[in-house]
């Protein structure tokens, strides 16, 4: 059974490393509890897309429009690699934090998913979830979802990948990619993405409850 929401505000944080499983969890809650959900990795993304195009990268994260959040090939290798490598640099991350606090306090509820969200951006949500894996998991994941647009891609190479992002995101100055305290550590390795979700569900409800009494 799913608890009602309402009108009223809350934020679900949803941290972890790439191909945990976070976004199709953060998706899921949305659809579950009728939030709102933004993948923050996208504004991180479609900035790096704009600064491989020449763009000086924090003019670029201010300049952020919807149509770049739905642009071709945000999902690539390259872009998440550029993306690492913008979100590195303060100025890019301050240049969208109000963007990502706004959303989070919208009517209804919403659901963010990232790197920096439970400890950056919304130290104060409702619900925060640590969603990780092995990574070998996540680089076979990330492997099939790639392939098909690459298929002189191997395992190897998005392993090696996935190791020198999370090495990067964990060890930059401004916002590293960790657990926040309070974070309700999700370890996907050995689970399907029925029990994952279920798990977040169990979760976002008992907060829910909380808040009733």
């Amino acid at each position: 059974m799913t608890a009602s929401l309402g009108s009223r505000s809350f934020t679900v944080a949803i941290d972890g490393p790439a191909a945990a499983g976070k976004g199709t969890i953060g998706r899921a809650l949305a659809q579950r509890f009728g939030m709102a959900h933004l993948d923050t990795g996208l504004l991180y993304r479609a900035t790096g897309r704009r600064v491989l195009g020449g763009e000086d990268p924090v003019q670029a994260a201010r300049a952020l429009t919807a149509a770049d959040l739905a642009a071709q090939g945000l999902r690539s290798a390259e872009a998440g690699q550029a993306a690492s490598r913008v979100a590195a640099l303060p100025e890019v991350r301050q240049a969208l934090i109000e963007f990502q606090r706004d959303f989070a306090r919208r009517e209804g509820g919403a659901v963010l998913d990232g790197r920096d969200i439970g400890t950056v951006i919304c130290p104060r949500a409702d619900v925060k979830l640590y969603v990780t894996a092995s990574d070998a998991a996540r680089a076979h994941r990330r492997w099939l979802e790639l392939r098909s647009s690459d298929r002189e891609l191997s395992e190897a190479a998005v392993l090696a990948d996935l190791r020198a992002r999370d090495a990067r995101d964990a060890a930059r100055d401004f916002a590293p990619m960790r657990p926040a305290e309070d974070a309700v550590l999700l370890d996907t390795t050995d689970m399907s993405i029925e029990a994952a979700v279920e798990t977040a569900v169990t979760v976002v409800n008992e907060r829910l409850e909380q808040g009733r009494t």
